[in-house]
């Protein structure tokens, strides 16, 4: 079995079922496990993200989906030497991976009849069922169904401490900075599991820009900063530089110290098993008093008014 993953969070799943062996092929962003860094990749971005500022990145994303343009571009002649039998890919965003209907022209060249399987949860549930499928697919459904059910205890233990608190603070993830994107998918459902609440987008929808003006008059109490695919310090540094309005200082979250930078691309952009480090990251941030930090340094950091 030969196993093309389009998607960092798939090649975790693989990992995660002991599938690694049959990995022939990952992404360029596919950094975890240390294991899949020196497989072959077979995708490349456009955008040169280690450079860009936020609005650079945005701009230039917005301007490829307008055109109908993709961000990320597929080695057509590694996928038709690997001939992979699976092909692990997406439908849900555009500008999360290579596009499907790029996916469904490169098969074409493959000479045998490779498997596309597309992944989009998006919900706590809808990951667990991602694991579930892949399992199937790759006759491992035994191990998939451990691994949901470890998964599915975590999540549970963390919802039921953090109902023992009556405070239900308003919390505000940004999903990106500038311009500020609201967390959407899986993210609201894990502040409520973690005992906050988000009032400024629905659980399953997708993330959303916002203006300032409706931060404000939202006035987060916990304002949590993850942006798409950026680890923690490059999220710090994000912060430094990005454009920051006065209505900034008076917000609640400022004035109370309880500004969080997180490492957005490890434990929130991706869909996969770390989700549920994430969901507990969460926990820690929202309700400190009733989790202690058990997750490494480098998972989060409190920042404050005028910056880290």
């Amino acid at each position: 079995m030969r196993i093309c993953s389009l998607l960092p969070s798939a090649t975790e799943m693989v990992f995660n079922l002991g599938l690694g062996d049959h990995l022939v092929a990952v992404t360029h962003e596919c950094d975890y496990p240390a294991e899949a860094v020196g497989l072959p990749v077979i995708t490349r971005s456009a955008i040169d993200n280690a450079s860009s500022s936020s609005r650079d990145i945005h701009n230039h994303v917005s301007q490829s989906v307008h055109s109908g343009s993709s961000i990320y571009q597929l080695d057509h002649d590694l996928l038709k030497k690997l001939d992979p039998d699976i092909i692990l890919t997406q439908e849900l965003c555009e500008v999360c991976a290579v596009s499907y209907g790029d996916v469904e022209s490169a098969v074409r060249l493959v000479q045998g009849d490779p498997q596309i399987v597309s992944l989009e949860p998006t919900s706590l549930g809808g990951i667990l069922e991602s694991i579930e499928r892949l399992g199937q697919i790759a006759d491992v459904a035994e191990r998939a169904a451990e691994l949901v059910e470890q998964l599915r205890r975590r999540s549970d233990h963390v919802a039921s401490v953090a109902r023992a608190s009556e405070a239900r603070p308003r919390v505000l993830s940004l999903e990106w900075l500038d311009p500020p994107f609201v967390g959407g998918h899986w993210v609201p459902e894990m502040v409520r599991l973690a005992g906050g609440s988000d009032g400024l987008t629905s659980e399953g929808t997708p993330s959303r820009e916002v203006t300032w003006d409706v931060v404000t008059r939202y006035d987060p109490e916990v304002l949590v900063l993850m942006p798409c695919g950026f680890e923690l310090e490059r999220t710090i540094e994000e912060l430094r530089q990005a454009y920051i309005p006065d209505e900034w200082s008076r917000l609640s979250a400022v004035q109370s110290s309880k500004v969080y930078a997180v490492d957005g691309s490890a434990y929130f952009s991706r869909p996969g098993p770390r989700i549920f480090d994430g969901l507990e990251v969460l926990a820690e941030i929202i309700h400190p008093e009733l989790f202690p930090r058990k997750s490494p340094p480098d998972a989060w950091r409190r920042v404050f008014a005028g910056g880290p």
